[in-house]
This record gives structure tokens, C-alpha cells and sequence, in this order.
């Protein structure tokens, strides 16, 4: 007994001392470059395409690598849009690895995200979730598969499913994959879409197509869903 308390308050005290280092980095960034988190914010809450582009061209060779840490930031604080980040990514980078930078960049963001909201917020959760029942009901959808459900709709709001995510009992390996897996489809239609509304001209038929594509697929998955829900439901009647 005694040693699993140990183990605990060990893990718990390793957990603050890794949120501790990322806020010593966070709050270092501000010291060496004053300018940077406002200009993100602005270029962030204004979707600002034309100066996020320009913003990320003044890093020169450096560019790639400053998206991707700003498109880190926006996902760990998981209020502000990411979309105009992706678009720039797509634009600025190609297709290819525009959709590459945004996918890793938000699947890293969105990793430090819930570990930090489960450091910090974690006990306090567990007593709210027991007294809740709609709040035990989402926290017994803790598989990867749920979450890589969740995290595949295109422009669904990172910090809600985040916060759900680390709220619950879900276990950070399931949570990771479902991450991983789920952000590819999601961020590849963002930057896909974001590119070809710019060069709409050139790239219209596509467009068109993938529109459509993601309504069908979608459509099919809240068909399925709402169908497996049914059947569940009717199931847990008849017992």
C-alpha cells in the first residue's frame, strides 16, 4: 500500500515537472521574441490568410519548422482556429506537405493538450464525473476508436474533444492512436479545401467532388452511428 502511494505521488510529481519544463519553454518564447504570441493570436482570431503566409515566408528556410510549432501552440490551447494555419500550409508548402506539417504539428499539439489538462485537472474530474450521469456515459466511449471517430470530423473544435478526452478514463495509448488516426482524414480535407478555395478557378471540378465525397462519407457515419444507437437502445429494452 505504501508503495503504491509512493508510485503514485512519484508519477504525479514527474507529471508536474514535464508541464513545468513546456510552461519554462512557453514562457521563454515571450522573453526571447515579445512579438510572437500576439502576432499568432491576431493572425488566428482575424483568419488572417495573406499575413499568415507572409509571416511564415520571413522564416525563410525556417519556415516549415515555424508552422509547425505554431500550429503546436494553437492545439495546445485548443480555443483558437487552426484552419488558417493548414490553409497556409497548403499554399505555401504543397499538398503534399502541407498536409504532412498540419497533421503531425495538431496531433503533437492536441498529445500535450490532454496530458496537461489530465495533470492538473484529473482528481477534480473523477468527482465531478461520478456525481454526473451523462458525464459517466461519455466517459465509457474511451475507446481509440471513438476518439479517432471524434477527431476525423473536419473543423470539430480541438479543445472540447481534448477536454472530454483527458476528463474521462480513457487511457493516453488509446487516445494517442485514435488521435493519429482520426487527424490525417480531418486536417487533409482542411488543407485540401482551404487550397482549392483560393485557386478556386483552377481547381473547381475537384472541389465539387470533394464536397460531395465528404458529405456522403459523413452522411454514412451519422447513418451508421444513429443505427447502432437504435439497435442498442432496443437491445437494452428487450433485457
Amino acid at each position: 500500500m505504501k508503495y503504491r502511494n509512493w508510485d503514485e505521488k512519484g508519477e504525479r510529481k514527474f507529471r508536474l515537472a514535464l508541464l513545468g519544463l513546456l510552461v519554462l519553454v512557453l514562457v521563454s518564447i515571450h522573453f526571447i521574441d515579445p512579438t510572437f504570441y500576439p502576432t499568432v493570436y491576431h493572425l488566428s482570431k482575424d483568419g488572417d490568410l495573406r499575413g499568415t503566409i507572409h509571416y511564415l515566408k520571413s522564416f525563410g528556410i525556417y519556415a516549415a519548422a515555424m508552422s509547425f510549432f505554431i500550429d503546436v501552440v494553437i492545439n495546445i490551447v485548443g480555443f483558437l482556429p487552426s484552419i488558417f494555419i493548414s490553409t497556409a500550409n497548403g499554399l505555401i508548402f504543397g499538398l503534399f506537405w502541407g498536409i504532412i506539417i498540419s497533421w503531425l504539428a495538431e496531433t503533437v499539439g492536441v498529445y500535450i493538450s490532454f496530458y496537461a489538462m489530465r495533470v492538473l485537472f484529473r482528481g477534480m474530474a473523477a468527482t465531478i464525473i461520478a456525481r454526473s450521469k451523462t458525464l459517466q456515459k461519455l466517459d465509457s466511449y474511451d475507446s481509440w476508436q471513438a476518439m479517432a471517430l471524434a477527431r476525423a470530423i473536419p473543423y470539430m473544435p480541438n479543445g472540447l474533444v481534448t477536454a472530454i478526452a483527458a476528463l474521462s478514463s480513457m487511457h493516453f495509448r488509446h487516445y494517442a492512436l485514435g488521435c493519429l488516426i482520426g487527424k490525417l482524414p480531418s486536417t487533409a480535407l482542411e488543407v485540401v479545401l482551404g487550397h482549392d478555395i483560393v485557386h478556386l478557378g483552377e481547381n473547381s471540378l475537384r472541389l465539387t467532388v470533394l464536397v460531395i465525397l465528404i458529405g456522403a462519407i459523413y452522411g454514412g457515419i451519422w447513418y451508421y452511428s444513429r443505427r447502432r444507437k437504435q439497435k442498442s437502445e432496443k437491445s437494452r429494452d428487450k433485457k
